[in-house]
């Protein structure tokens, strides 16, 4: 194996091998609670360290789940008296839709179940989502069902009919106006035009009305350089690709879309005279994203230094352009020329992105893309993107001017800026001295809840409604199931209030079919069955904005230094949950973290150095103050961040959300600052970490399953290498016997399997696996996994099927403390999905004692589940350690008091999965119910399935195609065609010298780097 002295790990713990990582890496019954602990005492039956404790345990183990699995829930079941016209039992509908929150927009397909929305999925009928959803996304399905919103209209905090709640408000409204007193909304980006429309009906009603609007993590430095609105950015024409902690593949703007759009630069083939060619992306960040974990060469830098950073760059390509070079401190970042030389060498095809709020900053980066002919190419100018319209001095005023009593009404459509801005204490305090405030939140939270009236939005899976994310291309949103309790789109609630019809429905589809079709009724109806209009191309433009460098320059170096000594913080926002607008979502809570691996709570992230600096260690409690506000939160070590830096992520500290929020982290917004006119995610003066001598355990997913000291896991190699063999990089497991050596996969037991009609398999490219675990949240849903909570997830005992595991890799020997800092400096990251391989050789089928696993006709390790008597003799002797084990009715279980634990909740189960009980082990089936139900339909028809029209869960959601599924028997599959090109080159087995066989395959990850020892 090439470079075998690489070290690949998966946390500090492994690399140190610290004594209590080795004692539970593979203790099944994971980190139990003490048996003082009452809460632990009811989870776990008493399960402690003592003797009598493991004498418990195994009768819980044998006895009591020998029982469980013989239960039976009990099922009621209602007939229809009077049967829908368009649903069979059994039988789905589809229905195309539109996801937004905020600025986040997909185009979707909506699975609903007699008359229940269950799943989402993309509609691949729009050119800008093309058919892939983020984690958020594909989670939103389960808010729909959230018991935690409010029932009804609310006034003065108590309940109310809309009837009441419309006579009092429009006279209260009437009043201010008749006074000439300011009204004001405030809302977080509308993509919607119709509802803007809705709105300056309202303000024609209401003439002082102004429309605020704010984003949670605004991107206004980026409209504010390009003219108010945000260019069109493609990373698929780009060869070289600069990013200035622009977090693109995780959280920054449109990461499905970005990641879409970067797989297509970083595909490569074995086949000869296949691609041999891919994008080199730098990233040059403060915390290790998720982006910069896929970078191909990555370096850190401290926040105060970003603006910096920026004009180092410029001045770098102007230097090989020919261009003036602007005044600017001098700042050292790895990697800065060489990014600037290969930006210039691919001139008209190089794209820089920053992640900054700064509009400064944002001029520099957008002077540089015209120095490296960006414009007409990488970005396009000529299409106004809408993902972003927040003005952060618009909503600054705003909150001054209610401060000072200037401000006689305010309406916040769903926006909750208490919350999430960093003035949400100040908005706070101004609240009372509005005269009349009314919020149509979904539920009482932190604004909401300081309303006069409450008159709370549908969810959109309720509702009527369209978007318009770019320009000339459109979607609409249409209900798929009716009002779940006594709510009201927002929308028909302005109608009403403006004197006009409230029948939101009729209003959309007058307006599209004068302003947007332009087609009459036919026209409407096309629309609405397709998801989307767009025009059959986007106007293209090459023009650059004006941008004063100099001025910028100016700018920046009053703001940033390059000498900083102290404590830092960035703000950030995860890739999971996102700002917090989902927060009481429990898939979303329980989001294993892409690079932390880390659940259910936030936390300071320091790096090694800075950790050993400050003699602090993971789990250890701190006070983090700055802008004299303080919190409380443990510190997580983090390979890869810039060093004397705290970050800390949004999203958290919900005070008002529901059960699966409150209290969960703390709020992160008030430590962002005002830089240049705008809200910047740092804070760079008066930070201060204290130690409180507390610890707190940090839920995390990452070591629960680590594979030891085989070599066959993770196999990569560099671009220089693979072009001249496809090989390179490449492990193949030797054997010596009395015979000589032979391979690995030349010796076995088992006598095979012959697969006459179908062999379902996969392939997972990892160079285009970025991590984001969208599959994993699908896969959630659509197999009815189970919410554990935080305390069985440090317990190690989460029930998601598929995982992603996160490798660190580094050269460095740990030998001493200046090893491990060394180590963990800035390790370089590969992302593997990780899931039932079905193996051809099954280890589990060998050892179930009651046949409870065994393998199909089709090349699938199939889960009789009434059979299964919960021995794990399974689970012990999987070498990947994939197969998950209930230990509670997590469905049915007041302990764990989340989705599945209450009737509402329970609506989005999937009904063609069995939910499992007590005792039984599951792990992935590989969608069977899916296949099933694709063979079936094709039976009908008296033909084969054709490729791609079965999907699983996690091929369909990945949206950078990195999972090819597919049957292998049918050799014009996609996946036949793949593993035809790969098999001598990039794939490979895991572990394959144990000659399992599994019928997943990898392929082999290729950084676009310089051959050095350490690639």
């Amino acid at each position: 194996m090439e470079n075998s002295n690489k070290r690949y790990w998966k946390g500090i713990e492994e690399l140190t091998n610290e004594p209590s990582f080795v004692k539970n890496i593979h203790n099944e019954f994971g980190n139990m609670p003490s048996e003082t602990d009452a809460k632990g005492d009811s989870l776990v039956d008493g399960a402690g360290t003592h003797r009598r404790d493991f004498l418990k345990m195994l009768g819980f183990g044998v006895a009591a789940v020998s029982l469980a699995a013989c239960e039976s829930p009990v099922k009621n079941t209602i007939p229809y008296l009077n049967k829908p016209e368009d649903v069979e039992p059994t039988i789905a509908n589809w229905y195309a839709s539109t996801y937004t929150d905020g600025g986040d927009y997909a185009s979707i397909l909506v699975k609903t179940r007699e008359g229940r929305p269950i799943k989402i999925e993309g509609n691949k009928s729009s050119s800008i989502s093309k058919g892939v959803l983020s984690g958020r996304a594909h989670a939103s399905v389960l808010s729909l069902y959230d018991n935690e919103k409010l029932k009804g209209p609310q006034a003065a905090g108590k309940a109310t009919d809309w009837t009441s709640l419309d006579k009092d408000f429009t006279a209260k409204l009437a009043e201010v106006a008749a006074k000439g007193g300011q009204i004001r909304i405030v809302s977080n980006t509308i993509l919607s035009p119709t509802t803007k429309k809705v709105i300056a009906d309202f303000a024609a009603k209401y003439p002082t009305t102004q429309h605020i609007t704010y984003d949670a993590n605004p991107a206004y430095g980026l409209t504010q350089a390009h003219g108010g609105v945000l260019p069109n950015i493609d990373f698929s024409q780009a060869k070289t690709i600069v990013s200035v902690g622009a977090d693109f593949l995780g959280s920054w703007i449109a990461p499905t879309e970005f990641a879409a759009q970067w797989a297509i630069t970083r595909r490569v083939s074995s086949e000869k005279g296949g691609k041999k060619d891919m994008s080199r992306h730098y990233q040059f960040e403060t915390i290790l994203s998720n982006t910069g974990a896929n970078a191909d060469y990555r370096a850190a830098y401290k926040p105060s230094q970003e603006g910096l950073v920026a004009v180092a760059l410029y001045n770098a390509v102007a230097k090989l352009t020919g261009a003036a070079t602007i005044a600017g401190a001098s700042v050292k970042v790895d990697h800065l020329e060489k990014a600037a030389k290969d930006l210039v060498a691919s001139k008209g095809a190089s794209i820089i992105v920053a992640g900054s709020n700064d509009p400064e900053v944002q001029k520099i980066i957008a002077a540089t893309n015209a120095l490296v002919g960006a414009y007409g190419t990488t970005i396009n100018t000529g299409l106004a993107v809408n993902y972003r319209q927040g003005n952060d001095m618009a909503m600054a005023n705003f909150i001054k001017e209610a401060g000072a009593g200037s401000i006689a009404a305010v309406i916040f459509y769903n926006a909750n800026p208490v919350y999430n801005h960093p003035m949400g204490a100040a908005l706070a305090a101004a609240l009372p001295k509005v005269g009349l405030s009314l919020a149509t939140n979904d539920r009482a939270d932190e604004t909401a809840s300081l309303c006069q009236f409450i008159a709370p939005d549908s969810h959109f899976l309720e509702s009527w409604n369209d978007a318009e994310p770019k320009a000339g291309f459109y979607s609409l949103t249409q209900p798929t199931i009716s009002t779940i309790f006594k709510t009201r789109q927002a929308q028909s609630s302005f109608l009403t209030w403006a004197g006009l019809s409230a029948d939101f429905a009729a209003y959309l589809e007058s307006n599209w079919e004068k302003n947007i079709l332009k087609g009459g009724k036919v026209a409407w109806n096309n629309a609405l069955h397709d998801g989307v209009f767009e025009p059959t191309t986007a106007t293209v433009s090459s023009a650059s904005p004006s941008v004063d460098v100099n001025a910028s320059a100016a700018a920046i170096s009053k703001a940033y230094t390059a000498s900083s000594t102290g404590l830092e913080i960035t703000v950030y926002e995860k890739v999971g949950l996102g700002t917090g607008s989902q927060a009481n979502n429990p898939w979303l809570q329980e989001f294993p973290e892409p690079v932390s691996k880390a659940c259910w709570d936030n936390y300071a992230a320091i790096s090694q150095p800075t950790a050993t600096k400050l003699k602090l260690k993971q789990g250890d409690v701190v006070e983090v103050s700055a802008k004299g506000y303080k919190v409380s939160l443990p510190v997580l070590v983090q390979p890869g961040q810039a060093q004397d830096t705290i970050a800390i992520a949004i999203g958290y500290g919900r005070t008002k959300a529901g059960k699966s929020a409150d209290g969960v982290g703390v709020n992160a917004y008030p430590f962002i600052s005002e830089i240049n006119g705008a809200c910047v995610g740092t804070c760079t003066q008066g930070v201060s970490i204290t130690a409180t001598g507390d610890t707190k355990d940090i839920a995390q997913t990452q070591t629960h399953q680590t594979v030891m000291a085989r070599q066959a896991v993770v196999q990569e190699t560099v671009l220089a290498d693979f072009a001249k063999d496809a090989k390179a990089g490449s492990f193949t497991p030797r054997v010596k016997t009395s015979e000589g050596e032979k391979d690995a996969t030349d010796l076995t037991l088992w006598n095979g399997h012959e697969y006459n009609n179908h062999a379902w398999g996969m392939v997972i490219d990892l160079n285009t696996c970025t991590g984001c675990s969208a599959c994993v949240v699908s896969c959630n849903a659509e197999n009815n996994v189970p919410v554990v909570g935080r305390q069985e997830v440090i317990n190690r005992r989460e029930m998601h099927w598929m995982r992603i595991d996160r490798y660190y890799s580094s050269d460095a020997e740990v030998e001493d403390l200046k090893g491990l800092e060394i180590a963990s400096d800035n390790p370089e990251v590969v992302f593997q999905p990780m899931l039932c391989q079905h193996c051809n050789n099954a280890p589990c089928e060998t050892v179930c004692p009651v046949l409870a696993t065994t393998h199909s006709t089709e090349g699938l390790n199939q889960m009789t589940y009434n059979r299964c008597i919960g021995t794990r003799y399974c689970a012990n002797n999987c070498p990947y350690k994939v197969r998950r084990f209930n230990w509670f009715r997590y469905f049915q279980t007041d302990d764990f008091d989340f989705n599945f634990n209450n009737d509402l909740g329970r609506m989005v189960i999937n009904p063609d999965v069995t939910v499992r009980s007590r005792g039984v082990m599951e792990k992935c089936s590989m969608c069977v119910q899916r296949i099933q139900a694709g063979k079936l339909e094709a039976k009908k028809e008296k033909r084969r399935p054709v490729d791609g029209e079965i999907q699983v869960a996690c091929a369909q959601s990945c949206p950078t195609n990195a999972i090819t599924f597919g049957d292998m028997n049918d050799p014009a599959s996609e996946i036949s065609k793949l593993l035809l090109v790969e098999k001598e080159g990039r794939a490979y087995h895991v572990i394959e010298e144990i000659n399992v066989k599994p019928n997943i395959s990898y392929l082999k990850k290729v950084r676009n780097k310089d051959a050095k020892k350490e690639a």
